[in-house]
């Protein structure tokens, strides 16, 4: 571990230690240390090395079971508010890290100043600028309920984190750094003293304030950041003192408060809501930015004379508005840049406010009088005055607009059949045809409110055909029937394996849909269709889900190629491996070749989005991984490199997704499989976690695993450290791919040679197998069995480990490394530094799961107190681990 992380860890636990002393008394620290000196003993002795000690799993076991409830809650929640801990020093390490690296003589790799060079010298200068021309990187912020923080913990965090940054200050002198360590005991007792549970449960609302706090402390601070880092790259050293030749690629969308699939308490009042929120944030923070930079801009009108078109500008302002004008000169005599953009802070006011005299009708009429403000400073000579600050301004407002994210309106295609059969046979409608129908009449007065941009694309989950896309445009008209139906670009979603291998034919019925010609003529022949990861990895598993994912994505780019079509293709990835999850910017250049061409739009979920935007310096460089991987994957010769080697390989897929899919169905078909499941894993009690406004499941039944949604699916398996999803059915799809004896004697398969030649030549393949790596270093064989002995069914027990002892020993072998992770040591340590006071939760969780599936569950009081120390171990480990789905 580094050192300055390492200081970090023994400053914050130390600290904790101390609240924990205060809080609870010694014996309270006493049981914590004594419970973590036993998992860490039997980590050793599973690791070989030490041959005896404390830490047998039995041992700790017994230690959990004698403590009473109370203290076993405790326990919990000082674990968990460790990991919090040591995530945020993990955190701290990480931005340490890239400041550290970042130097002139070498760019950091995957970023920008790396990437831009690289395809200049290659493509040349004329292809850069049609590349970013083009380009387009589109996250969208989903309310999927995988952030198991509570706002006030992570608020808390955030505090703790301020701390941090000041002590690592090396001009604070020791009188400000004794009073930092104070305040950072103080905040460390806050935690300690917050509930780690909700006690209500989260309404959508509540999930729209939450993602405005990543745009409040975050986003609207790093766009322009990442844009100057491109300007930088692009025109080097002129940079801030020309016109930047870099466009406001960045858009963001959201489903806050939009998405209703399968939650019945998003309804049309809610996206109302939610649009006038994101408006509300929006909107202040240009204010704020306009008078900042307004106030700033000083020049002296004789020195830096206005241009013809700006004093026509104020001229007509004053007619317009004499008494706000007189007012602002008066503070401003002869200043007349500070004149104007303190005119434009008022009328952002007023569009806030709602002032429609003085309000401006949309964004675009404010970036024009940023521009006229921008042409006349650089006409004047002040060029760094006009392509600095205020260029920054120019980006948020192209970027964010008057509506900060565009809201994205989801819905099931069977709910759309339903309201359109009762629509059309003209009898009482149902509350939720209703509800369809104020959807599309919320959507025509966002875009009236706010404009076409704040709200116009409609998914369609589950689509099959094209007639699910129609249905969608008749409702809207049925909805409005006098002819003053929104504007929208309806999206299919392709979800299963079977709707995954059937995009194209829908596609191609699409085109003969008459709302959807319109629309291509109107935008410029352009089409956006999603692809869901994680339902598909639910039903195929993780091999098959991923290959065929790639197969669908080729074959839509070739079909979009053949059909004229600017296709965009929106992946629906989840945070969690086994939902589509990992490293996003490796995952694009794994991509199927075509299918990025400069644009890539994509769901971040949950704990994603504070994980990524939580920090300035982490979401910057996360955003600009992903837009140098688009622009790298966007390259004709890459490409043509991916498309040979993935035909080169297709034999090899094909028997992998065989195999695999036949495993991972088998398993999950197999009689009394949901029963089991339920049996061994908190899947029941995650919903008392109340960490989102969304059931667990789209239906009523509490058996199938057809209606369980996949976040809960990955949720609970991660919990049994089991990880299935991540992994279950590779080692399986390899052995077939190895062929011979190669399941147990891989180094005797013949094809084992060409799976190694894969990983190091597929993107595709090595992204497969390094995230199973990351799974399977994330799964623990010894607690899983205990897990896994709840259910009572030792032979489906035996077929999981068996398969997680395959695919262990057979990734291991393709990548020829001696341990997981052994080509990554930072993603190493980070589980290594986790493992034993993860298995600590663990064993207080299996007390509460075996007690819960046993007879004390009986006793209402006893069921309370059990629940609750289960639910402190889940957000616990869902902390220790880093993802829950």
């Amino acid at each position: 571990m580094p050192g300055p992380m390492r200081d970090d860890v023994r400053l914050l636990g130390g600290l904790l230690g101390e609240v924990l002393r205060d809080a609870g008394g010694q014996d309270l620290l006493d049981d914590v240390e004594k419970l973590r000196h036993a998992v860490i003993d039997a980590r050793r002795q599973s690791d070989g090395r030490r041959d005896s000690g404390s830490g047998s799993l039995d041992d700790i076991a017994a230690m959990v079971a004698a403590w009473p409830l109370e203290r076993a809650e405790q326990v919990a929640s000082a674990f968990t508010a460790y990991f919090h801990l040591a995530n945020l020093a993990e955190e701290h390490q990480r931005i340490r890290a890239l400041r550290e690296r970042d130097t002139e003589d070498h760019p950091l790799e995957e970023s920008l100043a790396e990437t831009v060079p690289e395809i200049r010298a290659e493509q040349g200068d004329g292809r850069l600028s049609e590349l970013l021309g083009g380009l387009r990187v589109h996250p969208v912020f989903t309310a999927h309920p995988t952030e198991a923080r509570r706002r006030a913990v992570v608020a808390s965090l955030r505090r703790i984190s301020v701390l941090m940054d000041a002590l690592d200050d090396p001009r604070a002198a020791a009188t400000d750094r004794a009073e930092t360590l104070r305040e950072l005991h103080e905040q460390i007792d806050v935690l300690w003293r917050t509930s780690q549970l909700r006690v209500n449960a989260m309404d959508p609302i509540d999930e729209v304030r939450t993602v405005m706090t990543a745009f409040d402390e975050t986003l609207f601070r790093v766009v322009p950041a990442l844009y100057r880092s491109m300007d930088h790259a692009v025109t080097g050293a002129a940079s801030g003192t020309v016109p930047s030749p870099v466009p406001a690629f960045l858009r963001f969308g959201s489903w806050v408060g939009a998405d209703r699939d399968g939650n019945p308490f998003v309804t049309s009042r809610v996206t109302r809501e939610a649009a006038t929120i994101q408006a509300e944030h929006v909107l202040r923070a240009l204010e704020r930015a306009t008078d900042r930079i307004g106030r700033s801009l000083t020049l002296y009108g004789p020195g830096t004379p206005a241009a013809p078109a700006l004093r026509r500008a104020l001229d007509v302002a004053t007619a317009a508005h004499p008494e706000l004008i007189g007012e602002i000169t008066a503070r401003s005599p002869q200043e007349p840049y500070r004149t104007y953009l303190l005119y434009a802070a008022a009328r952002l006011e007023a569009t806030r406010v709602r002032d429609a005299d003085l309000a401006y009708p949309g964004p675009d009429e404010f970036v024009a009088d940023l521009r006229l403000v921008q042409d006349s400073l650089a006409a004047s000579g002040a060029r760094q005055q006009a392509y600095g600050q205020l260029q920054h301004l120019i980006w948020q407002a192209e970027t964010f607009g008057f509506h900060l994210a565009e809201l994205e309106v989801r819905q099931h295609s069977a709910v759309h059949a339903r309201a359109l059969a009762e629509a059309r046979a003209g009898g009482d409608l149902s509350e939720q045809t209703e509800e369809v129908l104020a959807t599309l009449r919320v959507i025509a007065w966002i875009q009236r409110r706010f404009g076409v941009e704040a709200c116009r694309r409609y998914i369609v989950s589950f689509t099959r055909s094209a007639a699910d896309i129609a249905a969608v445009y008749e409702l809207a008209e049925l909805a409005m029937p006098d002819g003053t139906a929104p504007v929208l670009d309806v999206i299919p979603l392709f979800e299963t394996g079977e709707d995954l291998a059937n995009s194209v034919q829908v596609l191609t019925e699409m085109l003969a849909l008459p709302p959807v010609a319109a629309r291509l003529d109107a935008t410029g022949r352009q089409l956006e269709a999603m692809l869901g990861y994680s339902d598909s990895a639910k039903e195929l598993g993780p091999a098959s889900a991923t290959l065929r994912l790639f197969d669908a994505q080729a074959a839509m780019a070739a079909w979009a190629e053949a059909n004229d079509i600017r296709l965009t293709m929106f992946h629906g990835r989840g945070g969690a491996l086994g939902r589509g999850g990992g490293p996003t910017g490796r995952a694009v250049l794994a991509q199927a070749p075509g299918s990025v061409a400069d644009r890539f739009k994509v769901t971040e979920q949950g704990e994603v989005i504070f994980a990524r935007y939580g920090r300035t310096v982490i979401a910057r460089r996360h955003l600009e991984q992903v837009t140098s991987a688009v622009l790298l994957a966007s390259s004709p010769d890459r490409m043509a490199g991916v498309s040979e080697v993935a035909a080169e390989f297709r034999p090899l897929a094909d028997l992998i997704d065989e195999a695999a899919r036949q495993a991972f169905r088998g398993l999950v078909e197999s009689v009394g499989f949901a029963d089991w499941f339920a049996r061994i894993s908190p899947l029941g009690e995650i919903g008392g976690l109340r960490i989102g406004s969304r059931p667990a499941r789209r239906g009523l039944s509490q058996v199938s695993l057809d209606d369980l949604r996949a976040i809960p699916w990955v949720f609970a398996w991660s919990q049994t450290r089991v990880n299935l999803p991540g992994w279950f059915g590779l080692g399986s799809g390899l052995a077939a791919a190895i062929g011979g004896n190669g399941a147990r004697s891989p180094e005797t398969g013949p094809g084992l040679a060409e799976l190694r030649r894969a990983y190091q030549e597929w993107p595709l393949f090595s992204v497969l197998l390094e995230n199973a790596e990351m799974s399977l270093a994330k799964t623990d064989r010894r607690i899983a069995e205990r897990y896994l002995a709840l259910g009572s069914r030792d032979d489906l027990s035996a077929r999981v480990l068996a398969e997680y002892d395959l695919t262990r020993r057979l990734v291991l072998a393709v990548t020829e490394h001696d341990r997981l992770l052994a080509d990554r040591p930072v993603l190493s340590r980070a589980v290594a530094l986790r493992d034993p006071y993860v298995d600590a939760l663990s064993h207080l969780q299996l007390r509460a799961l075996a007690a819960l599936r046993g007879p004390a569950a009986d006793n209402p009081a006893e069921r309370e107190h059990l629940e609750r120390l289960l639910l402190l171990t889940v957000n616990g480990v869902a902390a220790g681990l880093q993802n829950t789905g």
